[in-house]
């Protein structure tokens, strides 16, 4: 049987499909696109802010156990031929004795767009459906749009996002990958010291699945994470270790490591 993400131990509250204009669900006060600028090579810089009533949160695209995972679609939009999201690093929330993965009062999501036409404007239309949570948790779908157009300035709000992304770092990481009945085990060594390592999570770039908190322990520098990864099928599958990203988070910022190889 595949396994599912646990779901908070809160009331789950269904709210109906909102357009912009709706009310919007308790809890939340804004939803809204930020336009930004465009770069030399044509690629516009925008964001999504979704700001919440004081205590509430959402959250971030690797949820955890007890987290509602989010979901983006982007299809209604014109002249736009992909988005690449760029995730502020997270926090760590204790739900019922269960570990949560998002953002408390306001999330900026930056998004890089890649217009189908350089020269024409964006009409940017968003689908998304998310969890915020208090002591009510509440999944919601939303909808918003915006008309991006001109070069724009770079915007103070999204440029400081952007830069509370994880650090990249190259290597640094030792992997183990093993079949389990359901899926794939993997055991990642990440080179770091005590005072640089809190929390690891893992996951895969281009394959969205179901992946266990990880299980991390300490040896001396290096940190220990394992983490299960289960497919719809219930299935051991072929695990690009090239695919995998690790984040890892600390009191002194966050780190991402892309690729794990043996």
């Amino acid at each position: 049987m595949t396994r599912l993400a646990a779901l908070p131990l809160c009331l789950m509250i269904a709210a109906p499909a909102l357009a912009q204009e709706a009310p919007l669900p308790p809890g939340m006060e804004v939803i809204e696109v930020i336009d930004g600028w465009q770069t030399p090579s044509g690629e516009r810089i925008a964001a999504l802010r979704i700001a919440l009533d004081q205590g509430w949160k959402t959250y971030w695209r690797s949820p955890g156990d007890a987290g509602i995972p989010p979901s983006f679609n982007f299809t209604d939009s014109r002249n736009v031929a992909a988005v690449e999201m760029h995730w502020p690093a997270p926090e760590v929330f204790d739900q019922n004795g269960l570990r949560s993965v998002g953002y408390h009062d306001e999330l900026i999501l930056p998004l890089a767009i890649t217009p189908a036409d350089p020269t024409q404007p964006v009409a940017l239309s968003a689908d998304l459906e998310l969890g915020i949570c208090h002591d009510v948790c509440v999944p919601v779908s939303l909808e918003v749009s915006k008309d991006l157009q001109g070069p724009g300035a770079p915007n103070e709000t999204i440029s400081a996002a952007m830069t509370a992304q994880p650090r990249p770092i190259e290597g640094g990481a030792r992997c183990t990958v093993e079949p389990i009945a359901d899926g794939m085990r993997v055991t990642a060594l990440i080179d770091l010291p005590a005072d640089q390592a809190r929390d690891a999570f893992l996951e895969l770039r281009s394959t969205p699945m179901w992946v266990s908190d990880a299980v991390a322990r300490r040896d001396g520098d290096t940190l220990i994470a394992m983490a299960e990864f289960v497919p719809e099928n219930a299935k051991p599958f072929a695990l690009d270790q090239n695919d995998l990203r690790i984040t890892v988070l600390s009191e002194n910022g966050a780190l991402e490591i892309n690729g794990c190889p043996n």
